[in-house]
C-alpha cells in the first residue's frame, strides 16, 4: 500500500499538453461515447478524468516513500505498450507520465493492452483490494466510469433522479448484463418501433409522390396591433432553409390584401443567388415587425399575445378544423425515394389536416389517467426563472409556458405519450433483464424528447434538426422545427435507440465490474468513515447550470415511462412532483433551501463546505482528492475555495486541462472557462501548524510566478491562466490550520484571496511588460496603460482562438432585449475589479474594450504575437 507520506504523480507532474489535446478532441467523438447515452450538462471529458485518476492513484517513483513493489511492477508492465524504461526513478516517472498521456487518447481507451497495464499498476499500488473512488456529484458518470475502466471500485451518487437513472444504466446495468444486452435491446427496440409506427403513421402522412416528410418548420405568430392592419406576424429569426454553399434555399414572402379582409402574407421557396436576396427575420430583441405595414410590436405585447396562446406552439383551429391562428407551418422538409439530399416544399391542406387529427386524438387521450393519477401530458410547472443566479437560464414562463406540456405541439405530445406507453408496457415484465431493457429504451425516449419540443431549431447550415438544449437554458424559440419521430431518417426513435445501443456495446467492453449507484445528498454521505481511497468530483459551478430545473424537462416523461422505478422521485419529499430542489447546491436567489433561506452565495459556500467535510470523513488516511472547477467568476471560485478549505482540505496541486472549445456557443460571452482546473487535495491534518503571515506573503509571489511560467509553456492563456494560478497560491495558505499576523490576528481566507488577486495581477503585468520590475514599472504607467495591458493579457485564449467575440449568436431574445449583452469585446467586471483595485486603477470610466482602445497608449498599439487581433466595438 502507498504510505500517506508518499506523493502521488498528480502532486508533482502531469502531461498537461497531451491530455488537454485529447480532452478537447473528445468533444467531437460521438459513436459509442458514453455522453451519447443521454444528455447531461457539463460532462467532463473521459480523457481528463482517466488521466487525472491515474495520476491520483499512482505514487511518484521519485518519492523516497514510493513502494518498491510498485516500481518493479511498473518496469515489468510498461514495456508492453512503450519502449524500455530507463534505470533511474526519474526515467520511470517519465514513462508513467507518457503512459497517462498515451492512454488519454480515445482510440486507446478500450485497447486491451492499455487496460491491462493500467489495472495492473493500480493493483500493484493497492494490493488485492481494489481502491474505492467516490464521486458525490456524479452527474453523467464520467469519473466513476473511468474508475471502473482502470480497475477500481466505484461509488457514484447524485441528488438528481435523472442523473441517477443515467448512472445506474451506465455503471451498474450494462457492466452486469454484458455484451448480450445490446442484442436484447435491439430486438425489444424493433418491436417498440413497429408498434409506434403503426399508431403514429396517420399523424405523419407521406406525400402523394412518395416523399417522406422528416421535419416541419413552424413559426409562432402574433397579430399586428396597428390600426387598420391586424395582420398575422410570423415570428421568424431567419428566412433561410438551407445555407450550404452548393445549394441554397430560402423563404420569400408576398403581400396579399384581399378586399374587406385583413392583409396577410404568403410564402414561397426559392433558390437565392446572393445572400442579400433573403429577407431579414421578423423579430429582433423580442420586437416583432409586421411584414404588411412595418409596425413594430413591443416585446411586452409579443409576450402578452403568446401567453394567451400558452406559448404559441400549437395551431388554433375552429370547430371545422380550419386554422385561425397560433403556430404557422412555413415549410416541410422531405426525403425523396432514390434521390440524395433534403427537399423543401410549402405546406398543404393535408399537412394541417394531420395536425387537426392530432388535436382531436389528444382530447380523447387527455381524459385518461396514468398510474399514480398522472396526466398523460406533463402538467407539472416549469421553472419561473429570473433573478441573478441560475434562474436566469429560463424565460419561457413569460410566454405562457407554465406547464411542461406547453413546450410540445399536439402531435409531439401524442408521439411521446405513445412511446412512453410502450416503455411502460415493456417494464411490466418482472425480471432484471427486462427492467434494464426498459430503462435503456426510456433513455432513448429521453434522447428523442430533446429533439421533439417547440424549442428545437432547423439548422440551415447543415440541414438538420437541432436540439432543445443547445446550451444549459430554456429560452423561447420564435421559429422551430418539428421532427418526425418515425421512419429511418435522423432525429427519430430508431436513431435514438441506435445511439444507446452503441454505448451499450462500448461500455460492456471496458467495464469488467459494476459500480454502486445511490441517490444521495452530497452533504450526507451514506459511506462509512475512512472507507474510500480517492475523493474525485466535479461539483456544481455556483450559478452556472441549474441542473434540477433543466432535468425536469426529461424527468416528467421518464417518471411516466417508468412509474415504478425507485430512483425517479424525491426521497426527501414524496409530495414533490419534480426533481429535488431544496437540497440542490446552486446559487439561485429566487430559490430556497429546506430551512426557507434564499440560495445565495453563503448557502452555496456552506453547503460545499459540508460536502467536502463529508468527503474528508470518508477518505482514508493515505487518501487523496481532486475537485474540478471551470467557472469564470471570482465569486464562484471564492465560494468553492472557501468550501474546500472550510471542509478540512489542503490544496496540493492544480492542473488546468483544456476541456472546451471556445468556438462553441457556451463559450461565447459566458462564464465557462476553456480549461477545467483540477485542484488536487489532501485531508488537512488535525494537528496542522499555524502559518506565519509574513512567510506566506514571501512565498506567494514565487509560487504564482513559477506556476504561471510553467503553464504558459504548456499553452495556457488568459482567464484560464488566471484561475489556474489560484490552486498553487492556495497551497501556501491551506496547509495551515490557520494563518496569523505577527500580532496574533488571524488572516481570513477573504483577505488572503484579495492578496492572491493582487499578486496574480502584478505577475500578469510582468508577463506583458517583460520585466521583473512590474511593481515599479506599472506605477509609472498611466492607469489606462495598466488596464489595457491587463485586458490584453486576460483576453487571450488557451486554444489559440479568440476568447470573447464581438457578439453572441442570439438564441435567447430575452437576454438580447435586456441589454445585458453589449456588442463589442468585454471582460467580466469582477475579474477586472479584482485586478484593478490593488493596482490603483479606477474603474468608473472603463466599460468596454472600445473605451480601452480609445485610450490605448502608443507603446501598446501593436499587441505581442500571442495576443489576438482586436477590433473596436461598433
Amino acid at each position: 500500500m502507498i504510505p500517506s507520506t508518499c506523493k502521488r504523480l498528480a502532486e508533482v507532474d502531469f502531461p498537461l499538453a497531451e491530455v488537454s489535446r485529447q480532452s478537447a478532441r473528445e468533444k467531437s467523438i460521438r459513436h459509442g461515447h458514453p455522453s451519447t447515452l443521454h444528455l447531461w450538462w457539463a460532462r467532463r471529458p473521459l480523457a481528463a478524468c482517466r488521466s487525472i485518476l491515474l495520476a491520483l492513484l499512482w505514487p511518484d517513483p521519485c518519492d523516497e516513500n514510493c513502494p518498491v513493489e510498485f516500481k518493479e511492477k511498473a518496469r515489468e508492465l510498461l514495456p508492453n505498450v512503450q519502449g524500455k524504461v530507463g534505470p533511474k526513478d526519474a526515467d520511470l516517472r517519465r514513462s508513467l507520465l507518457k503512459f497517462i498521456a498515451d492512454f488519454s487518447n480515445w482510440d486507446l481507451s478500450s485497447n486491451q493492452q492499455y487496460l491491462e497495464v493500467s489495472r495492473g499498476l493500480v493493483k500493484a499500488a493497492y494490493g488485492n483490494e481494489a481502491p474505492l473512488v467516490v464521486d458525490p456529484f456524479a452527474g453523467g458518470g464520467s469519473i466513476p466510469l473511468e474508475a471502473l475502466r482502470v480497475g477500481c471500485d466505484s461509488f457514484a451518487s447524485d441528488l438528481n433522479p435523472v442523473a441517477c437513472l443515467i448512472l445506474k444504466v451506465l455503471l451498474e446495468d450494462i457492466p452486469r448484463c454484458g455484451p448480450d444486452l445490446a442484442e436484447q435491446l435491439r430486438n425489444a427496440g424493433a418491436e417498440i418501433k413497429e408498434e409506434a409506427e403503426e399508431e403514429l403513421a396517420d399523424l405523419y402522412p407521406g406525400d402523394p409522390d412518395g416523399s417522406k416528410p422528416i421535419a416541419y418548420v413552424w413559426a409562432r405568430t402574433v397579430r399586428c396591433e396597428a390600426p387598420n392592419c391586424g395582420a398575422e406576424i410570423p415570428l421568424m429569426r431567419s428566412f433561410w432553409l438551407c445555407k450550404k454553399a452548393s445549394r441554397k434555399r430560402a423563404l420569400r414572402y408576398q403581400l396579399e390584401k384581399p378586399k374587406d379582409k385583413q392583409p396577410c402574407v404568403s410564402f414561397e421557396i426559392f433558390e437565392p443567388e446572393k445572400d442579400k436576396e433573403v429577407t431579414s427575420g421578423t423579430v429582433t430583441r423580442a420586437k416583432a415587425t409586421c411584414l404588411c405595414c412595418g409596425t413594430v410590436l413591443a416585446p411586452e405585447r409579443v409576450r402578452a399575445q403568446l401567453s394567451a396562446q400558452r406559448g404559441g406552439a400549437d395551431v388554433i383551429f375552429d370547430e371545422e378544423g380550419n386554422r385561425t391562428g397560433g403556430a404557422r407551418l412555413l415549410a416541410v422538409v422531405t426525403l425523396k425515394p432514390g434521390e440524395q439530399g433534403r427537399f423543401y416544399r410549402v405546406p398543404t391542406d393535408g399537412d394541417y389536416e394531420a395536425v387537426w387529427n392530432a388535436h382531436k386524438r389528444l382530447e380523447k387521450v387527455m381524459k385518461e389517467k396514468l398510474p399514480g393519477g398522472l396526466s398523460p401530458v406533463p402538467d407539472e410547472p416549469t421553472p419561473s426563472g429570473g433573478g441573478s443566479g441560475a434562474g436566469r437560464a429560463f424565460s419561457i414562463q413569460k410566454y405562457g409556458i407554465v406547464q411542461w406540456g406547453n413546450l410540445f405541439t399536439s402531435r409531439q405530445k401524442l408521439s411521446l405519450i405513445e412511446l412512453v406507453a410502450l416503455v411502460r408496457k415493456n417494464s411490466n415484465e418482472e425480471t432484471y433483464q427486462s427492467s434494464v431493457i426498459s430503462e435503456l429504451v426510456a433513455l432513448a425516449v429521453g434522447r428523442i424528447t430533446d429533439q421533439m419540443s417547440s424549442l428545437v431549431r432547423w439548422l440551415p447550415s447543415i440541414e438538420a434538426v437541432g436540439s432543445t438544449f443547445g446550451r444549459p437554458a430554456l429560452p423561447i424559440m420564435w421559429d422551430f422545427c418539428e421532427a418526425c419521430p418515425i421512419g429511418t431518417a435522423s432525429a427519430n426513435f430508431t436513431s435514438a435507440l441506435a445511439w444507446v445501443e452503441k454505448v451499450t456495446i462500448n461500455i460492456s467492453k471496458v467495464a469488467n465490474s459494476a459500480a454502486q449507484v445511490q441517490q444521495a445528498d452530497a452533504t450526507k454521505s451514506p459511506l462509512l468513515r475512512t472507507s474510500s481511497n480517492v475523493f474525485f468530483t466535479d461539483p456544481p459551478y455556483y450559478d452556472a447550470v441549474p441542473y434540477a430545473d433543466l432535468s425536469d424537462f426529461f424527468f416528467v416523461w421518464l417518471k411516466r415511462a417508468l412509474p415504478e422505478n425507485p430512483l425517479l422521485g424525491d426521497p426527501y419529499n414524496p409530495d414533490n412532483a419534480l426533481t429535488p430542489k431544496s437540497r440542490e447546491i446552486v446559487q439561485n436567489e429566487i430559490a430556497f433551501s429546506e430551512e426557507g433561506n434564499p440560495k445565495d452565495g453563503l448557502f452555496y459556500e456552506e453547503s460545499m463546505a459540508r460536502a467536502f467535510s463529508e468527503g474528508r470523513r470518508i477518505l482514508k488516511e493515505d487518501g487523496i482528492g481532486c475537485v474540478v472547477f471551470a467557472h469564470k467568476t471570482t465569486e464562484g471560485w471564492e465560494a468553492l475555495i472557501s468550501g474546500i478549505i472550510g471542509g478540512g482540505w489542503t490544496i496540493t496541486g492544480s492542473w488546468p486541462i483544456i476541456t472546451e472549445r471556445y468556438s462553441r456557443p457556451r463559450a461565447r460571452d459566458s462564464a465557462a472557462l476553456g480549461t477545467s482546473v483540477h485542484l488536487i487535495c489532501r485531508p488537512r491534518p488535525e494537528d496542522a501548524p499555524v502559518g506565519d503571515w509574513a512567510e506566506v506573503l514571501r512565498e506567494l509571489p514565487r509560487r504564482v510566478r513559477a506556476w504561471m511560467d510553467r503553464l504558459q509553456d504548456e499553452g495556457v492563456r488568459g482567464a484560464d491562466l488566471v484561475f489556474a494560478c489560484i490552486g498553487p497560491a492556495l497551497e501556501v495558505y491551506s496547509r495551515y490550520s490557520h494563518v496569523e499576523t505577527a500580532e496574533g490576528t488571524e488572516v481570513l481566507l477573504a483577505e488572503y484571496l484579495q492578496k492572491v488577486w493582487e499578486v496574480v495581477g502584478r505577475t500578469a503585468l510582468e508577463q506583458v511588460l517583460g520585466t521583473a520590475e512590474a511593481s515599479g514599472t506599472s506605477a509609472a504607467l498611466e492607469e489606462d496603460a495598466r488596464l489595457t495591458a491587463l485586458f490584453l493579457w486576460t483576453l487571450q485564449s488557451t486554444d489559440g482562438e479568440q476568447a470573447l467575440t464581438a457578439s453572441a449568436e442570439a438564441g435567447d431574445e430575452d437576454e438580447v432585449a435586456s441589454g445585458s449583452k453589449p456588442l463589442g469585446y468585454s471582460l467580466m467586471h469582477d475579474v477586472v475589479r479584482r485586478f484593478a483595485q490593488p493596482l490603483g486603477i479606477g474603474l468608473p470610466d472603463w466599460r468596454s474594450v472600445s473605451t480601452i482602445l480609445r485610450h490605448l497608449p502608443e507603446e501598446f498599439t501593436v499587441a505581442p504575437p500571442r495576443f489576438p487581433t482586436l477590433v473596436p466595438a461598433c
